[in-house]
């Protein structure tokens, strides 16, 4: 798993939006009193404080493998615990009563044996709660490829980014339902009102976009961002 350099300010600007589904999928868990909680790929820990809040009896661990978020997590979070770990071999130190992951396990490939190695993590009654985008056929996502393609960078840049990481929920259904007593899976497409000039290129630059910016160099990612900006933008017009 590759450890991009992410940016805790830029993932923040939109912080309301991005914690709408995290926080729809914490209220969907019927566990009541868990004693070890992990949050897997908690960033900032916006969300792991929620966890926290939810479970205040619970040991609260959130796993994370970018040092810039985890570093700002611990001054704005001392009370709960954080680890630096890649996601694709980390095991737990202490037997997890729920796993909980928001948007971070779309980055990781071979979704086919990683949920099965999760719920092997868990104990009998133990619970995996996890929540991934699947707008990729947006043109938020497909217009950052077609900029891809359009250029030289594309040898260096198509590499960085998988074009359909996350599945069908059938796929998760038919992958999941053999080793589970019970599952709950669902879809739901979130409509957000967005500020500024050009807001979609903004939101990208603190997810999707990072892998590529981290490649490019300050000219390349100025001119990258200025041509996706000229495609995005027609598909997403400013509304009075």
């Amino acid at each position: 798993m590759t450890i991009w350099n992410w940016s805790p300010t830029q993932y923040l600007h939109f912080g309301s939006q991005r914690l709408r589904p995290a926080i729809d999928l914490l209220r969907s868990i019927p566990a009541e009193k868990p004693q070890v909680v992990y949050d897997l790929g908690c960033g900032l820990g916006s969300v792991t404080v929620h966890l926290k809040a939810r479970w205040p009896n619970a040991k609260v661990v959130g796993i994370d493998g970018s040092p810039d978020m985890l570093e700002r997590a611990q001054q704005e979070h001392s009370e709960i615990k954080w680890q630096a770990a890649d996601l694709t071999t980390w095991i737990p130190s202490e037997t997890p009563d729920v796993l909980y992951s928001n948007a971070a396990l779309h980055w990781l490939d071979n979704h086919a044996s990683l949920f099965p190695r999760l719920i092997n993590m868990l104990p009998q009654g133990g619970m995996l709660a996890v929540q991934m985008p699947r707008n990729f056929g947006e043109k938020t996502h497909t217009t950052i490829f077609e900029t891809i393609r359009a250029h030289d960078w594309k040898d260096r840049l198509l590499t960085l980014l998988c074009e359909t990481p996350t599945q069908p929920p059938s796929f998760y259904f038919d992958l999941v339902k053999p080793m589970v007593q019970n599952l709950d899976i669902w879809e739901t497409q979130y409509y957000f009102v967005m500020e500024g000039e050009n807001p979609i290129v903004e939101f990208t630059k603190g997810s999707f976009l990072r892998p590529i910016l981290n490649t490019l160099n300050a000219k390349e990612a100025e001119a990258f961002l200025r041509e996706y900006a000229e495609r995005v933008g027609p598909h997403y017009p400013r509304r009075s």
